[in-house]
């Protein structure tokens, strides 16, 4: 717990924080748990998606909290392919147990620098738009990309994490154009939430451990769990796509 707080704060936040996985209170700093707690007032006050895109150094940083759905992803990262923008980072952090919010932190560039202002305010109104129904991110990738086409080298295994005691994913795979699109979007077709990520990204390939909850935010059992990894591996080999 932070120290330095009015007591009132430290204590909104340790409730807060019991929506989380164990795991959050102890490993996550106290700066993002406060910074959550922040974009989560926030969502409370205006019942609205948050959205924050702003520089940071040679980057930008996008801020988003809502209520976890399993398209979320499948949206966000379909903008930003849209927009043609590299993704270095991700840090996610989604609750367990209600209100089920997510927070998500994406340090992104177009061109290795960060977005202008104009590109910042389109992007963040196209996300807003496609979490409405109003914007048809297929149908803009579609232009760019050939989305029937699979992706090279997949590789996925699931297993039970023993420090986050969550059901993983791990999927490793060539960098490729839409490669996070493509991900995220075989994970909604799964109808899978996802509560936390790591991502690395490393000499041409990207690997990413997706903590999830099943449908109906359920736990998934070790043989569910099995038939999940070699359902998104056949999607993103374009099989099922």
């Amino acid at each position: 717990m932070a120290s330095g707080l009015k007591l009132s704060t430290q204590e909104l936040l340790k409730r807060f924080n019991r929506a989380f996985p164990q795991f959050y209170e102890q490993f996550v700093s106290n700066e993002i748990q406060l910074q959550n707690l922040r974009l989560a007032y926030r969502l409370y006050k205006t019942r609205r998606v948050v959205i924050e895109l702003k520089p940071e150094g040679s980057k930008s940083a996008l801020n988003f909290a809502y209520r976890n759905q399993s398209f979320l992803l499948s949206d966000i990262f379909g903008v930003l392919a849209a927009y043609g923008l590299t993704i270095h980072s991700l840090s996610l952090y989604g609750q367990i147990r209600p209100p089920m919010l997510v927070f998500i932190k994406l340090v992104i560039s177009r061109g290795s620098k960060a977005l202008t202002e104009k590109t910042a305010d389109n992007v963040c109104r196209a996300i807003r738009e496609a979490l409405a129904g109003r914007f048809e991110v297929e149908e803009m990738l579609a232009v760019e990309f050939n989305l029937d086409a699979g992706l090279e080298q997949v590789e996925t295994e699931f297993y039970v994490d023993p420090v986050f005691h969550l059901p993983a994913l791990l999927i490793e795979a060539d960098n490729q154009p839409g490669l996070f699109y493509k991900v995220m979007y075989a994970i909604w077709q799964e109808d899978l939430l996802v509560v936390n990520a790591n991502l690395l990204v490393w000499r041409g390939r990207t690997r990413l451990i997706l903590y999830l909850l099943g449908p109906n935010e359920s736990l998934i059992p070790d043989y569910l769990g099995q038939k999940i990894a070699e359902g998104v591996r056949q999607r993103l080999l374009g099989r099922r796509f």
